[in-house]
């Protein structure tokens, strides 16, 4: 056992604490994390289930699908028709297209390192998560496996993938590339 100085430091150890605008070096060679890879597809996943969802709304379907979009989806009582929202199919199903379109962009951006993608659906997850604790602390929501936890579980695998070191170095090494290719 050696004894060291209080001011030395262990190679292996970092802070607790580290600059929010500390530099991260990445190199330009740099393969896609794993963290990022993970981040994207569940964006992705995401997007896919609120278009089956939206589907599974509009669609005169069997009872089973609606049980398997309940889950999938979160929602503890999956509506049988549009008109349960007071809106009519084609409306119900554009908004949810929209939003299912809006994902699958971020997906592929977060996938092809998009720093701005990631950033915004970090946020996008983390505003979720806030309004399902919102919706838990009021009393209006439960979180169980019927309800929100499977939403909200992938909220935060999304956030905490994106925001790894990694997938932070990534997405900037990326960033750098294409304003140096604008100015040529």
């Amino acid at each position: 056992m050696s004894l060291r100085h209080p001011d030395e430091r262990h190679p292996d150890k970092r802070a607790a604490f580290e600059p929010l605008a500390a530099p991260i070096a990445a190199d330009p060679a740099m393969p896609r994390p794993v963290t990022t890879l993970a981040g994207g597809v569940l964006v992705l996943l995401r997007a896919v289930t609120a278009l089956a969802w939206g589907l599974t709304v509009v669609i005169d379907v069997p009872p089973w699908v609606h049980s398997l979009a309940a889950l999938a989806t979160g929602e503890l009582d999956v509506p049988s028709s549009a008109a349960d929202y007071d809106v009519s199919d084609a409306v119900f199903f554009a908004l949810v297209a929209t939003v299912a379109v809006v994902q699958l962009v971020f997906g592929i951006l977060v996938l092809r390192g998009s720093n701005a993608a990631r950033v915004i659906v970090m946020i996008s997850s983390t505003l979720t998560i806030l309004a399902s604790f919102a919706a838990w602390w009021d009393g209006s929501s439960d979180i169980t496996i019927r309800t929100t936890l499977i939403t909200l579980a992938l909220d935060i695998l999304v956030l905490l993938a994106l925001s790894s070191r990694s997938a932070a170095a990534w997405a900037r090494r990326g960033d750098r590339r294409r304003r140096r290719r604008r100015r040529r």
